[in-house]
């Protein structure tokens, strides 16, 4: 049914929303990536206590949408494993390094390991359970990586290898 035919003291009874799925992986972390979801909790929390005060239609809907954030965000942050850069190396791709590959054509790019809540392809952070991040892990400079990807495999050198953020 279209929200426009709901009466405003129906929506005093909107349900909470379910959970957001949780990933079944180790929630490894780097430190800026737990600085990230530290900020994103306070961000939702100063947001609902905002939504909160208000007594409007779009204020109460928008609620159900934080809290269920809010939940996300905390058990997400309670079981985060933090992985400081300062004990790894820099000969072998790690967690949180940033590994600069060749691909077929000479062209390189710049991929960082990173945990599944900070990963953003556009600017080459990714996942460390992705297919790519599998591919990379534990090789070392000058080994030549296949990634397997639907599209059709690919072949990685590794060309360079930096531990993670100080």
């Amino acid at each position: 049914m279209s929200r426009a035919f709901v009466k405003e003291e129906d929506i005093e009874a909107i349900e909470e929303l379910p959970d957001k799925p949780v990933s079944p992986h180790t929630n490894y972390v780097t430190p800026r990536g737990l600085k990230q979801l530290q900020q994103r909790l306070a961000d939702n929390l100063a947001r609902r206590s905002e939504l909160t005060s208000r007594d409007e239609l779009a204020a109460r809907q928008a609620l159900p949408a934080v809290r269920r954030e809010i939940r996300y965000l905390e058990q997400r942050v309670e079981s985060a494993v933090l992985v400081e850069p300062s004990g790894q190396t820099e000969n072998r791709v790690h967690f949180g390094a940033a590994v600069d590959v060749l691909d077929q054509d000479d062209e390189l790019q710049t991929y960082r390991i990173v945990g599944e809540d900070e990963a953003d392809v556009v600017k080459g952070d990714i996942s460390w359970v992705s297919p790519l991040a599998k591919a990379l892990l534990n090789a070392g400079v000058g080994e030549v990586v296949t990634w397997r990807r639907p599209a059709g495999d690919v072949e990685l050198e590794i060309a360079a290898i930096r531990r993670g953020e100080p």
